[in-house]
């Protein structure tokens, strides 16, 4: 055996996560590890939780970065809140409300489902009569930004509905946090997770998570202890809370923090409505070629995300064989669907680090030459004059 260093090749990320990386953030990753206990990197974490609280817009006090990837963060939220028994409205439009269904189940409480179709909004009407028929119900949980299809929903309305009925709310914010509108504490919402690869511009590996008062209330009147001993907010606290002497709960991923660190000084330094706003105006960009080409959206654009882009697939094109084209001839990755959608779309990020003009320009000419190669029935040539002309 003769295995040597791994030298990955350089690729461009347009797929649903992880997104292209910023030199900074790689940079800040070399930097000489310390101890996590070390007063220096105390103080650095103290400046992460600000910056979060920025990012999320709230003042939550419980505003911290779970160390691992966005599943842990989901992990955190739901097995702190609920208890064996505990009745949740778990709403599904795509993967990842299945996936909260998993964890509900696993927390030894009950899920109550509320089903949309694929690439469409969770209906707040539905959301509505779930209550009414389970007024018991202790939380209502959501995907805001459905990285599987590409389609938002309304945060706002559905926490409000929550709260009219004495429910929590908790939602995922994996695919939004830095590239749509999201304000935690002004749309009262009581637990949120995310993740460090979307449009942080971060590596994969970090979850930052935030807790409301009202939820943190909940997690201290527990009957039972959380059932993770690593994600027992009540522990962790200890590690990242606001005391000057740190108790030891587990060994931080250092350097993965200074990653995070970075990632979070760029987003205050364009600004957090800047960030939206560049996400908004590449997908118009992106939207323009492939429109022009011949290609649609599978999400209404009232619900459409500009960091998540589900694309339809010409008749008769092997969408798998595009997608391989793209990686070994352009080193271009793009992403499959996936459920009820595999097969039928790709998946074109523009997130974080991603979401530049260049990476659409290279996109749609690649997209362009594959499919003009294959014999689609595509407008070909027409995508890169449509985007150029929006980006002007």
């Amino acid at each position: 055996m003769n295995i040597t260093s791994f030298n990955p090749p350089v690729r461009t990320l347009m797929g649903p996560g992880p997104s292209d990386v910023h030199p900074r953030v790689t940079g800040a990753m070399a930097r000489p590890c310390i101890g996590h206990l070390d007063p220096a990197f105390v103080g650095m974490m103290d400046e992460v939780k600000t910056m979060l609280q920025y990012a999320f817009q709230t003042k939550n006090q419980l505003t911290i970065p779970v160390s691992a990837p966005g599943s842990a963060g989901m992990e955190a939220t739901f097995q702190n809140l609920l208890e064996h028994g505990d009745k949740a409205i778990v709403c599904q439009n795509g993967v990842f409300g299945g996936r909260m269904k998993e964890v509900v189940e696993r927390c030894g409480a009950i899920a109550v489902m509320v089903e949309d179709d694929w690439g469409k909004p969770v209906d707040p009407q539905k959301v509505e009569e779930a209550f009414k028929a389970n007024p018991d119900a202790k939380l209502l949980a959501f995907v805001h930004a459905e990285t599987s299809t590409g389609a938002r929903s309304d945060a706002q309305t559905l926490s409000k509905i929550a709260h009219d009925n004495d429910a929590l709310v908790l939602i995922d914010a994996v695919t939004s946090l830095g590239g749509s509108e999201l304000k935690v504490d002004e749309w009262e919402i009581d637990a949120i997770y995310s993740g460090s690869q979307k449009c942080l511009s971060c590596t994969p590996g970090i979850s930052p998570v935030s807790f409301s008062q009202r939820a943190i209330d909940v997690i201290t009147s527990r009957k039972t202890k959380v059932q993770s001993w690593f994600l027992d907010t009540n522990l962790v606290m200890g590690y990242w809370g606001p005391n000057a002497k740190r108790a030891y709960h587990h060994t931080a991923p250092v350097n993965s923090l200074y990653a995070l660190h970075e990632s979070l000084v760029m987003l205050q330094d364009e600004g957090l409505e800047n960030s939206w706003a560049r996400h908004t105006n590449n997908h118009l960009a992106l939207r323009a070629g492939i429109e022009a080409m011949g290609l649609s959206f599978i999400v209404d654009e009232e619900y459409r995300l500009p960091q998540l882009n589900s694309v339809t697939i010409p008749d008769g094109i092997d969408e798998a064989a595009v997608r391989s084209i793209l990686l070994n001839e352009f080193n271009l990755e793009i992403g499959a669907g996936l459920g009820a959608l595999a097969g039928k779309v790709w998946r074109i990020g523009l997130m974080g680090h991603s979401s530049r003009a260049e990476n659409i320009l290279l996109c749609l000419g690649a997209l362009d030459v594959v499919l003009t190669d294959m014999g689609a029935g595509i407008n070909s040539g027409a995508a890169l004059p449509a985007a150029q002309a929006t980006m002007k």
